[in-house]
């Protein structure tokens, strides 16, 4: 990925750089031949000043006299620009007498003489006589020319031209060192941006390459792998953030599960050994005759227990699949507190536990799952039943709260200690100081708060200053005037 991404960003840079080098390289091309022809202009308005300053109607004439210098530094300057440009340079007079005329040149290229038009010439002075500086860039004859003409003047009149002609090559020359030079810049520059680049994606690609070996390591089981969340950018720390809350997160279920395969393997295994180990000792005659009705009557109870677990997980698994579904009904909460208490009747007896209804209302509808909640509320009767000493007492509240039904089931036994609260619904959690110790399966109170999540209401273990109080809330409704 690192690879693929580096040579789409140097592709991109090696583009970029290509174009940037033709738009220099054009530019300063433009730069020069615009700069040559304004020294060439230049020169042809120093040779028309000179030109301008001559007196008599031929500079023909052979006598040398006072003009004598300015036509000889005349002179000079053409043969200057015909050395330096190989130009083609004519000075002529109004009444179309040749001033000055530089050949030298020609002779090294005859060519470049025979492809001079006499109508361009011609056409060219009659432009600049007419007062016209001209600069024109051709293509007639053997190749690109540039022409540069310059009127010079007497007395506020036009009284002669200047016209220069050169190949375009002795202007656009040099062109080659200034690719040479912007290629070798445009190198420096694709070298430097490509170690830039290198350098900044292989820092902002390090939290990805942490991301992938940690994805690796958790493919592989490892759950405590993390990933740094304070380099990169802001969406690079929100990713790492996010795949560290994830990784806590797996962390916990796989804690969660390996806890909970190793509680049902103890749950199971202590029935099942105590059934086998009964069973084995009245077959080989080690547990007497007349003492195996007792353990018969063990081993029944340790296939109740058994029985019983093996329910609590079917009911939790059943409830915990994302298909599990809720049949609401209307139905009086307070009458399935009485039919609850009917139920558990004999073993109230047994312990000669006094009940109480405290009902604020004698009924009071609400919209759940009946079934479910019938559940709910055996679970914790059985478990205030069970904890509950001799002589004890056990209370069930019922009370609305705006919309709400609130049910409480109290009892005055030995309570919960405070350290076991957060855990008192985890699943299988049973401690000999808990509210759910004894021999049950410590799944009771996690599908008693598994119904009321699927009820979207909640169950809680209230503050007492005796016993247990487990406290949970359902939807109420309004009671139906009976018809008239």
């Amino acid at each position: 990925m690192f690879a693929r991404i580096m040579a789409v960003v140097l592709a991109v840079i090696l583009l970029t750089t290509a174009c940037l080098s033709g738009v220099w390289w054009l530019s300063l091309r433009n730069q020069q031949i615009d700069a040559r022809l304004d020294y060439l202009s230049s020169e042809a308005e120093e040779i028309a000043y000179l030109a301008g300053n001559l007196n008599g109607d031929s500079l023909m004439d052979t006598q040398w006299d006072r003009d004598s210098v300015t036509r000889t530094h005349l002179n000079l300057k053409a043969e200057k620009v015909n050395r330096e440009f190989g130009a083609y340079i004519v000075v002529m007079d109004q009444a179309g007498n040749i001033m000055t005329n530089s050949q030298s040149a020609f002779g090294e290229d005859p060519e470049f003489m025979e492809s001079l038009s006499s109508e361009e010439i011609t056409e060219g002075f009659d432009r600049i006589l007419a007062g016209e500086t001209i600069r024109i860039r051709s293509s007639s004859g053997s190749g690109p020319t540039f022409t540069v003409g310059v009127p010079f003047m007497q007395d506020g009149k036009v009284t002669g031209a200047v016209f220069i002609r050169t190949k375009a090559q002795r202007i656009e020359s040099g062109m080659g060192e200034i690719l040479g030079q912007i290629a070798m810049l445009a190198g420096a520059v694709l070298v430097l941006a490509g170690v830039m680049v290198f350098l900044f994606v292989r820092s902002r690609m390090k939290p990805l390459r942490q991301l992938e070996t940690a994805a690796a390591a958790i493919s592989e089981g490892d759950f405590s792998v993390r990933v740094e969340e304070k380099r990169g950018d802001p969406e690079l720390r929100q990713v790492g953030a996010a795949f560290n809350t994830m990784t806590r997160k797996l962390q916990g279920v796989e804690e969660s599960r390996r806890e909970f395969v190793a509680n049902v393997s103890h749950e199971l295994r202590t029935p099942i050994t105590s059934i086998r180990g009964f069973a084995e000792g009245m077959a080989d005659g080690v547990i007497p005759e007349e003492e195996r009705p007792k353990y018969l009557r063990l081993v029944a109870d340790e296939s109740k227990r058994l029985s019983g677990l093996i329910d609590d997980l079917l009911a939790l698994s059943r409830l915990e699949r994302d298909d599990a579904q809720l049949e609401k009904t209307i139905f009086d909460v307070n009458e399935m507190l009485r039919r609850a208490v009917i139920r558990r009747m004999n073993d109230l007896e047994a312990k000669q536990i006094d009940v109480s209804c405290e009902f604020e209302e004698d009924s009071l509808p609400v919209l759940a799952d009946s079934d479910r909640i019938e559940q709910v509320v055996i679970n914790l009767l059985d478990n205030a039943v069970k904890f509950t000493p001799e002589g004890g007492k056990i209370t069930l509240e019922s009370a609305r709260k705006g919309n709400l039904a609130e049910i409480t089931i109290r009892d005055n036994g030995n309570g919960v200690a405070p350290e076991d609260r957060e855990k008192i619904f985890d699943r299988f959690f049973t401690a000999d100081r808990a509210h759910t110790a004894g021999k049950g399966t410590g799944l009771g109170l996690s599908i008693c708060r598994r119904i009321l999540e699927m009820h979207g209401q909640g169950i809680c273990l209230l503050d007492t200053e005796e016993g247990a109080a487990f406290r949970f809330t359902l939807e109420a409704v309004e009671e139906k005037a009976p018809a008239s």
